[in-house]
């Protein structure tokens, strides 16, 4: 496009004045020009570095006619030192040093411009004199940032749009201070939005930062920041961050499908969020750290974490305030650590939460009033010596356990209740303190308060209802108790109340009583209180009077198909338990078995039965109490930060005392370009924990061969805590189809004429990729042939028995794709 002319319309009071004239350049134009004149740009390219000292209007055609390019070799191609009016142009910039666009002093008023660029800004608003307007103007730099506006600099941003900058797309500091109104801010590689340094502020209205490689936005070394119904999402990073000394406000604000942090702040930074929303974020929702540093959240929603760590994390002596809010969906709620740590949490509710609502550890504190915590593993967990805090007129419903103290924690409850709860309502152990007042615990499947040896509880006014297990379990010289009350529920209630208040037997409420124990009840060993403890939902005398002799159990694995191999381990091994125990009882020495195992092989090959099988057959021989399975993996175990992951082990391990913890695909525990990943601590963790803990649980590890063998060398102890590998081979055809036989039998089919034959060569062709599945895939062809048979069979309209159970080599499906 060539060069047009420039009509200049003389906007003055004098005649001469009101004449126009035409210019062949913009320069030329714009010499003659004075306030309030008007400067027509015919369509074209120009070439020069435009300045403009008079408050002139620059407009391109009005008819559309064409487009107005300017675009010098170098420098700056538009500078304003007036309040002017540029509409309808555009911009373009070569100089790596220079903005396209630069503002430096006046109110222009800038309409409708295109600035597509290379060069260090789009847009650069700078000095404090600088306010301009600018409205629906787009700006697209892939080498520089987007819209710069500091030293002073300010201006109101109306339905602009920044797309594609090469560093961050929006930038304040130096004092900047702009406003912005509906803009868009997308696909920048750095941060959407950063404000940085004292006294640079920035305020968003209706805005929305999303398609971010980096974080969304950043407030930084003291600068501040007000955003009102704005969105964040799909950054690579961080939704929103704050640093040294940051203050934001977020109001009805929207953060979502964040790979990371959704909001963090730490360094003394201060946060303010009402009607807020975080959802889909990958790490924490709220991550809060360092003293001094700040979260006051007011009807705010957190929700739909995608990852496998706490929605709201406070830390390194930070605190955190939550008022009306909601937390669901999440694997932890709320995890506050450090001494000096704390957080206040009133009238909110925790639900659906796959492991701990609230989780208090390190020294930390934690305040809830009038909260709803439901469908959560644990409700409130109080770890260690120098945690507590205070629960008043709480309710705790549907979770596994409501409230666990341990480990000298000593929290303060008043006035809480505890539903359902699939194990204990209240569960103190391993030196665990707290004083608990008015609360009670109602169709426990378990305890409602269990206080186990060396903890100093006080209850007073507590009740208990229609709690299986007992309302009160705690040993002789347990817990103060005052005015305690039950309805007498479960097979052993440790202490019926009195007439007159306290417990039948106390001497006025002082002092608990006798509990009425038998030897199955018995305490755990002190040895055990080094790892916190959740209640036992079964017990050993339950577990006692269910378990199966060891002879039926063995039977069991003799039926399951082939795995003959398997079955020799197991009995040797059996047979070498069994006879230490008989020479024992004679008086003799037994050789030490090592009773942790390692499975090899591929999936679908049994391993969790045989685990499972195994476990029974210790529980048969006295070897352990129950001898149930408590099956994890990786996601079960690791956590998000140094100390975590020890921590979510502990869990796992006194899940399974008393029984087998069956790790499948150990191996991802140390993946091979681990790096700081937090797996090594975990199986740190277990090592130590089966050494100090050898005889409370048997520690089955299973995986594939070649990664099971790599993990048996990360670290010197993990070998030797296995006595054993046993390998499941994978099954064969003639196996498979008798797996498809008992299944059939199982469900009242049978197989017809030929379909034997049919199924020992469709599992003889079946491709034996990485998808291949053994025995589950044995299981899928019936289910398969089952739903075949019933669309073939739908179609009859009186079908006779035959035609109800026979299966026929027609009901196959067909073979998949070799891998």
């Amino acid at each position: 496009m060539v060069q047009g002319t420039v009509q200049v319309t003389h906007g003055g009071s004098s005649r001469w004045r009101r004449r126009s004239g035409e210019y062949p350049t913009l320069t030329a134009a714009l010499a003659v020009a004075g306030d309030g004149d008007v400067l027509s740009i015919a369509p074209g390219t120009y070439r020069e570095n435009l300045v403009l000292h008079h408050a002139v209007t620059l407009r391109g055609p009005e008819d559309g006619s064409g487009s107005v390019r300017i675009a010098p070799l170098d420098g700056v191609a538009l500078t304003l030192r007036a309040s002017a009016v540029v509409q309808d142009l555009y911009l373009e910039g070569q100089d790596r040093a220079a903005p396209a666009l630069l503002v430096e002093d006046g109110s222009p008023e800038l309409t409708d411009l295109r600035v597509s660029t290379h060069s260090a800004a789009g847009i650069e608003v700078r000095g404090p004199g600088a306010r301009p307007l600018v409205r629906r103007c787009t700006v697209e730099n892939p080498a520089g940032v987007g819209i710069a506006v500091l030293d002073g600099g300010g201006g109101v941003f109306e339905e602009c749009e920044v797309v594609a900058s090469g560093q961050t797309g929006f930038s304040v500091r130096g004092g900047g201070r702009p406003r912005l109104e509906r803009c868009r801010v997308h696909h920048s590689t750095g941060a959407g939005i950063a404000v940085t340094g004292e006294g640079s502020g920035l305020e968003a209205l209706g805005c929305e930062v999303y398609e971010v490689r980096g974080a969304g936005v950043q407030i930084a070394a003291r600068a501040a920041a007000r955003l009102t119904d704005c969105a964040v999402h799909r950054t690579t990073a961080d939704g929103v961050t704050l640093d040294t000394d940051a203050v934001l406000t977020l109001a009805g604000c929207d953060i979502h499908d964040i790979p990371e942090n959704a909001v963090d702040l730490r360094s003394r930074s201060v946060l303010t969020l009402s009607r807020t929303s975080v959802r889909r974020f990958g790490r924490n929702g709220l991550s809060v750290w360092d003293p001094g540093t700040r979260v006051d959240a007011e009807s705010c929603e957190i929700h739909d974490s995608t990852g496998d760590y706490p929605a709201v994390w406070v830390s390194d002596g930070a605190t955190a305030s939550l008022d009306s809010c909601r937390v669901h969906d999440v694997p932890d709620a709320l995890f506050v650590l450090d001494r000096g740590s704390a957080v206040e949490v009133t009238d909110s509710d925790l639900s659906q939460v796959r492991n701990t609502a609230v989780s208090v550890s390190d020294g930390a504190t934690a305040r809830l009033d009038d909260c709803r915590i439901r469908e959560a593993g644990t409700g409130a967990w109080f770890r260690d010596h120098g945690s507590g805090g205070t629960l008043a007129g709480c309710t705790i419903d549907a979770v596994q356990t409501g409230v666990i103290v341990t480990k000298g924690a000593d929290p303060a409850l008043e006035r809480c209740t505890v539903t359902s709860p699939a194990e204990a309502g209240f569960y103190v152990s391993a030196g665990g303190r707290g004083t608990f007042t008015a609360c009670r615990v109602t169709d426990s499947s378990g305890f409602g308060f269990h206080v186990l040896d060396g903890c100093r509880t006080t209850l007073a006014r507590c009740h208990t209802e229609r709690c299986a297990r007992g309302g009160y379990e705690f040993p002789e010289d347990g817990p103060i108790v005052e005015e305690c009350t039950g309805d007498g529920s479960g097979p052993r209630q440790a202490a019926q109340p009195a007439p007159g208040g306290g417990f039948a037997g106390a001497q006025t409420g002082v002092r608990t009583v006798t509990a009425a124990r038998t030897a199955e009840a018995q305490p755990a060993p002190a040895a055990r209180a080094s790892v916190p403890r959740p209640a036992d939902p079964g017990g050993a005398a339950a577990a006692a009077a269910d378990a199966r002799a060891s002879g039926a159990v063995l039977g069991q694995l003799d039926g399951l198909v082939g795995l003959d191999s398997v079955k020799r381990e197991v009995r040797a091994l059996t047979d070498m338990i069994e006879v230490g125990r008989r020479r024992q009882q004679a008086g003799l020495k037994a050789a030490s078995v090592r009773r942790h195992l390692v499975f090899t092989g591929s999936p679908g090959t049994g391993k969790t039965t045989v685990a499972r099988l195994y476990g029974e057959i210790l529980a048969s021989l006295g070897v352990l109490e129950r001898g149930h399975l408590v099956e994890v993996s990786r996601v079960d175990l690791v956590g998000e930060h140094i100390g975590s992951t020890a921590i979510r082990t502990q869990e796992a391990f006194e899940r399974a005392r008393g029984g087998v913890l069956f790790i499948d695909e150990a191996y991802a525990l140390a993946p091979e370009d681990s790096g700081r990943d937090f797996g090594r601590e975990a199986i740190d963790t277990l090592v130590k924990l089966m050494e100090d803990h050898r005889d409370a649980v048997v520690v089955i590890v299973a995986g594939y061969t070649a990664e099971m063998e790599r993990f048996l060398t990360v670290n010197p102890g993990v070998a030797s805590r296995f006595s054993r590998t046993i390998a499941f081979g994978d099954y064969g055809p003639g196996e498979l189809l008798r797996i498809v036989e008992q299944q059939a039998e199982e469900h009242e089919y049978r197989l017809g004429e030929g379909t034997a034959e049919a199924l020992l060569t469709y599992f003889t062709e079946l491709p034996k990729g990485p998808a291949f599945g053994n025995g589950r895939t044995a299981r899928q062809t019936f289910e398969s042939m089952v739903e075949r048979h019933a669309g073939r069979v739908a179609q009859l309209s009186e079908p006779s028995t035959d035609e109800l159970t026979l299966l026929f080599p027609a009901d196959l499906p067909a073979l998949p794709a070799p891998c």
